[in-house]
């Protein structure tokens, strides 16, 4: 075997391993959500059935169809203002020059490494006296907030590639400066965006601290929690269910990834120059 040969085996070798560590787990839960019994390895034999997949949307006390529309709801909503906010923000701050510029984006960047419990207390009893728990609204602010710093690091670095010029020639044309931006600036930032919103939203879908904290039922409580409260008649824990409730809730995400992978790579990408 020449060299080219060997190359291409060790490549072919490498990715093979790769795609076996990041899949086993999502075949280890198709395998388990499939099987009659989670115990199958003991038994030596594996039966295979969907009933796991019907009972997750056929019990009503455990609530799947809920926990999935209420992370869908969250999940955009957050994204679809993060990104806003965010990319309002990032447009302003590209088009001046003042000198607490990079002061105001360490701040940001130094509020947003802050952990997620360092606020539970605090974020819970806002919420009580503000009468929003268990609503969504109690959990769309607090990832709107906590997503806002990294929205706003990832398009300032996609905004500043688009030349001040654009925004020049149009405003000499009579447009304002928000027609500027909506109809000029955001058509050429929309991989960036569109890359912000994706990665809000699975961030938002995915969180689990906020809403364990936040919600106290099944109308306004998300998938993760969900998942992680399923229990059988006699207190066991359903595997079977939970890793079809699991499997169906990653479906979105993978397919999220895998149809707009070229934009969130290339809003990514966008976004890694120096400032």
């Amino acid at each position: 075997m020449n060299e080219a040969g060997f190359k291409k085996l060790l490549l072919g070798a490498g990715i093979a391993l790769i795609l076996l560590f990041y899949l086993s787990p999502v075949i280890w839960m198709a395998v388990v959500s499939l099987s009659k019994n989670a115990d199958f390895l003991s038994r030596g034999r594996i039966e295979i059935t969907c009933e796991n997949f019907k009972n997750i949307f056929r019990e009503r006390t455990l609530y799947f169809p809920f926990y999935l529309k209420n992370s869908l709801i969250v999940g955009f909503f957050s994204a679809l203002f993060a990104t806003l906010f965010g990319g309002l923000a990032a447009y302003i701050l590209t088009r001046t020059d003042s000198r607490l510029k990079k002061i105001l984006m360490v701040g940001v960047l130094a509020v947003s490494m802050f952990p997620q419990i360092s606020l539970a207390g605090y974020l819970f009893r806002m919420m009580t006296s503000a009468g929003l728990i268990n609503t969504y609204t109690a959990l769309i602010l607090p990832y709107i907030s906590w997503c806002l710093p990294f929205a706003l690091w990832i398009l300032m670095g996609y905004f500043s590639q688009i030349p001040r010029d654009i925004d020049a020639a149009a405003l000499i044309d009579g447009a304002d400066r928000f027609r500027a931006f909506s109809r000029i600036i955001v058509p050429l930032a929309l991989p960036g965006l569109l890359s912000t919103f994706l990665l809000v939203f699975i961030f938002a879908f995915n969180e689990f601290l906020f809403a364990l904290m936040l919600t106290t039922d099944h109308n306004a409580r998300t998938v993760p929690v969900g998942i992680s409260l399923f229990e059988g008649l006699h207190g066991e824990l359903p595997w079977g269910n939970i890793m079809a409730a699991s499997l169906i809730s990653a479906l979105p995400l993978i397919l999220l990834a895998l149809f707009f992978q070229r934009y969130i790579f290339k809003g990514l990408s966008g976004g890694a120059v120096k400032q």
